[in-house]
């Protein structure tokens, strides 16, 4: 079954479905920019919300459209469910009630009914909130103290776990390289592409792989180090924030007096 097929086999057998408001497209069907490899992301409005009932409204929808083989029900959001059919089709489904729908914007879904003209009262585009402070303390908190454990790592000789640690600090680079250019329409995890420069592709293509093998293990973490920290410092500069100088100066002292490592960039 093509998604195409999907999407007007689940709307027709939920349009009028008791208790069921409005089902929209959103995701990359909702904003236009869907490919063969998309999944297929839905809001549902339903009076009640993300009830029991719902849900299995929804289940049967979704089993008109080829053998579920997976369904996580309400289990990472309460207010979400993932399934994957046989032909390994994705669809997410977000159940709303409509008073929560004051969040949604009119650029990111597409109706596929509308029985109360929720979509009419949305807003065109979704309001900037701007960057997350807290969010983005906590990553650069969060690389340093990854960077402090490789002291650990090495003493125990934990190279599969040094292994571990590249992996955080590589995604940790990832997500700062997103923040820098702002892209629009981010979509899942596996847009990577159409997110950062092919300038910040070369950079990540260039750091050494994760290896479990103690030379490699650290030369990762201070290659992932000498990118990542500068270009924090600059952004926690452009956002107004204090940069945590104690946290970073005695982690490079508690590697330098462990592994004989100095830090690898100037902060100045």
């Amino acid at each position: 079954m093509t998604h195409a097929e999907a999407i007007k086999t689940i709307t027709d057998a939920t349009s009028d479905a008791p208790g069921i408001r409005a089902l929209f497209l959103s995701g990359s069907y909702g904003n236009g920019m869907a490919d063969a490899y998309s999944d297929i992301d839905f809001v549902m409005v339903a009076e009640a919300g993300a009830t029991d009932a719902v849900a299995d409204i929804w289940r049967q929808a979704v089993a008109q459209t080829g053998e579920i083989v997976l369904w996580w029900d309400r289990t990472t959001v309460p207010v979400l469910i993932n399934a994957i059919t046989a032909d390994w089709t994705r669809t997410d489904v977000l159940i709303l009630k409509p008073e929560q729908m004051a969040a949604q914007a009119q650029s990111r879904l597409k109706p596929l009914f509308d029985h109360d003209g929720i979509f009419d009262r949305l807003a065109e585009t979704p309001k900037d909130t701007g960057p997350n402070l807290k969010k983005f303390k906590y990553q650069v908190e969060e690389f340093i103290r990854i960077l402090g454990l490789l002291h650990l790592a090495a003493g125990r000789e934990e190279y599969i776990n040094g292994v571990l640690g590249v992996f955080h600090l590589r995604n940790l680079l990832v997500d700062l390289m997103i923040e820098d250019t702002n892209a629009p329409n981010r979509g899942g995890v596996l847009h990577l592409n159409r997110l950062i420069t092919d300038e910040q592709k070369a950079v990540l293509t260039s750091l050494p792989p994760a290896v479990p093998t103690r030379e490699a293990m650290l030369t990762a973490h201070l290659a992932y180090a000498k990118v990542y920290l500068p270009l924090a410092r600059k952004r926690v500069a452009e956002l107004g924030l204090a940069w945590p100088e104690r946290f970073e100066a005695v982690t490079w002292a508690k590697l330098r007096d462990t592994l004989s490592i100095e830090r690898p960039y100037s902060p100045q």
